[in-house]
């Protein structure tokens, strides 16, 4: 595109009929030429620099940090996948992963994005939150003693929005955390890659994987 040539053979007619017609309509063409250079490549840039922007707000977005920090009070109790559920004690598929915590530990917003949805439930997930990060991600936090954001609230990767707690189908403190891509429940071990040396990560997953009894 930058290359590219101008058509019309009367674009230089005005420059015609001089003494040096030949080296104004040469230096004129060669004007134009760069101009045109000039516009596409800023024209480039701008598209690059919003692609830069775009993929920041993105890698912001994603979920990437555990929900519960690993300080030595939490740990995985129940990986995704199927697993014995607590009260009726067959196995069951377990949509996310707990990490099993003090009532009071606090609960962080793994990625960027806005809280979708507050719900105080007796039953299933008990007091919980939905954060909508864009990019077709979304999480979950349940069985929460407390919940300190509100529906719509703008919220950054990191801020705590809710102590951890056993409300609802929860048969010991923790947090049950999911993540959705598209509506599809994936499993949330994938995401942790932020805050984790590749030391921990290789535990979290050997913890995630154990076939043993969820917590929800």
């Amino acid at each position: 595109m930058r290359e590219a040539g101008f058509g019309g053979i009367n674009r230089y007619k005005e420059l015609l009929g001089y003494s040096n017609s030949k080296l104004m309509t040469e230096v004129s063409k060669s004007v134009d030429v760069l101009e045109k250079k000039i516009y596409v490549q800023s024209n480039s840039f701008d598209q690059v620099f919003s692609m830069a922007k775009n993929k920041m707000a993105m890698l912001a977005s994603i979920p990437g940090i555990q929900p519960v920090k690993n300080d030595g009070r939490s740990t995985i109790a129940s990986g995704f996948g199927y697993r014995i559920h607590p009260i009726y004690k067959t196995s069951m598929m377990h949509t996310g992963i707990d990490f099993s915590a003090p009532i009071g530990t606090t609960i962080y917003a793994t990625g960027d994005g806005v809280v979708e949805r507050i719900e105080f439930d007796g039953r299933g997930y008990g007091n919980h939150v939905v954060i909508r990060h864009g990019y077709g991600y979304e999480t979950l936090y349940g069985h929460m003693s407390k919940i300190l954001v509100r529906s719509g609230m703008k919220i950054k990767r990191g801020d705590r929005i809710g102590l951890v707690g056993s409300t609802g189908a929860s048969t010991a403190p923790h947090c049950h955390y999911e993540v959705m891509k598209d509506g599809k429940k994936i499993d949330p071990v994938n995401f942790f890659y932020n805050d984790l040396t590749p030391q921990q990560y290789q535990m979290v997953i050997e913890l995630a994987s154990q076939a043993n009894q969820s917590f929800d």
